[in-house]
């Protein structure tokens, strides 16, 4: 059985809040002294320097719950993510556990990682947990290698990029770990951050161990335009095919319906060459009405048979022009979406589902008025409003919520059963009421 100490110890690393650890130190406040894994934990720089001074030997001795050492426990503290006051011990701290031995590459094994455990550096901690930009600095400075499996993918889960400046300037990042980088700048949507690296030198063009390049993932993933652009300027190539289906970002703009990237391929010059099915779903996305009139059955058919993937996904990009041409060759407008992950969309979801939840409000109007159901349910039991005022209150992208997709589904009618008020968003509140 757990000691408090223990306890606090495994209450403090890591992720999670820090009100277990808290608790059981107000309980315990004599433990916050009791040894050297507690004071690193606590950025205490007077007790670590103290233990290390009765005893040198604790500059890398592994204890405490997790059998590590003093240093690793300290990159990993809640506490260094969580409470700023903190920050000059925890440096304190770190400096006298280097200067007395401690390695900067050192870390533990993660035996939950699948298929085989994962290395888990004190860099990691420092730059890609706690995002900490002098932690990271005094790492590297004595000799931490950022190129591992770790930093180089969660670095870049922040839009402060304070850390991820000093990993750039250390010069020791590779071409593989800042395209690693550059590519999960597209996951977060990060402008700056992409911005930064392609500044530094990262190539937009290097195929990435999930066999995209950072450009095909800003378009998967639905990136601003501005997103797209910055790479363009850099040099990314929107022909290069992909490793995983041979899709180059020319076709991926297409199936996500992006008109706007299409326009913007077409205005540098880059030849939008489309192949079968894809020529008519580029009509519907460019809004090129005589290609699509002009279409042959057989090119309808195929679109129809896609259309559980192209409607919502169209929806997802709010591209409603091109949902309305998708609607005219007859796909059900109600359709059912198998998900994405990613953006936390169920399966069995709707067009309207998806474009409440992203906030795409002309995708809203346009579906309402092509008569979606308003009160279908998800696969996790939820309404088109439902996601809709979430969207506004619980979602990444809640900096950029407007009223509007509400106003429209509760003009159309729908139900407001299983919507608490207040949801958090005065705006909803009123219209709900």
């Amino acid at each position: 059985m757990d000691t408090p100490l223990d306890s606090f110890l495994r209450e403090s690393a890591w992720h999670g809040p820090l009100d277990a650890a808290n608790a059981i130190l107000a309980a315990n406040p004599a433990i916050a002294d009791d040894n050297i894994y507690a004071a690193a934990v606590l950025g205490n720089g007077k007790a670590v320097q103290r233990f290390l001074e009765l005893d040198p030997q604790l500059a890398t001795a592994k204890g405490g719950p997790f059998n590590r050492d003093a240093l690793t426990y300290l990159c990993f503290s809640r506490y260094l993510r969580l409470d700023p006051d903190r920050s000059e011990g925890f440096m304190r701290a770190a400096k006298a556990l280097l200067d007395a031995g401690a390695s900067a590459n050192t870390g533990f094994f993660d035996n939950a990682h699948l298929p085989q455990p994962e290395w888990e550096s004190a860099l990691y901690g420092a730059a890609g947990v706690a995002f900490h930009a002098g932690l990271t600095r005094l790492l590297l400075e004595h000799g931490a290698d950022p190129n591992d499996e770790e930093v180089p993918y969660h670095s870049p889960e922040t839009y402060d990029n304070a850390a991820l400046e000093v990993l750039i300037e250390s010069g020791k990042l590779s071409q593989e770990s800042l395209s690693t980088m550059l590519l999960r700048k597209a996951d977060f949507h990060d402008h700056d951050g992409l911005k930064l690296l392609l500044e530094a030198g990262a190539d937009p063009n290097r195929m990435t161990r999930w066999h995209h390049t950072a450009l095909q993932q800003a378009l998967r993933r639905d990136n601003d335009l501005k997103n797209i652009e910055v790479q363009l300027d850099y040099g990314a190539d929107p022909l290069l095919p992909n490793r995983e289906n041979g899709r180059n970002a020319v076709s991926i703009a297409v199936r996500r319906g992006r008109g706007d990237v299409l326009a913007a391929f077409k205005k540098r010059g880059i030849p939008i060459k489309l192949q079968g099915v894809e020529r008519l779903i580029g009509a519907c996305a460019m809004n090129d009405a005589g290609a699509i009139a002009a279409a042959e059955p057989a090119l309808v058919a195929a679109v129809l048979a896609q259309g559980s993937i192209l409607l919502p996904e169209f929806a997802g990009t709010d591209n409603a022009e091109g949902i309305r041409h998708l609607l005219d060759l007859g796909i059900n407008v109600d359709v059912r979406y198998h998900g994405d992950g990613y953006y936390q969309i169920p399966p069995h979801s709707t067009a309207l589902h998806v474009a409440a939840w992203k906030g795409m409000h002309s995708a809203v109007k346009l579906l309402v008025e092509k008569g979606a159901d308003i009160n279908a349910r998800d696969g996790n039991g939820r309404t088109p409003l439902m996601l809709a005022v979430r969207a506004c209150t619980d979602s990444y992208w809640v900096y950029r919520r407007k009223a509007t997709s509400i106003a429209a589904l509760l003009q159309a009618g729908a139900s407001t059963a299983g919507i608490n008020i207040p949801t958090g968003y005065d705006e909803a509140d009123a219209l709900l009421k």
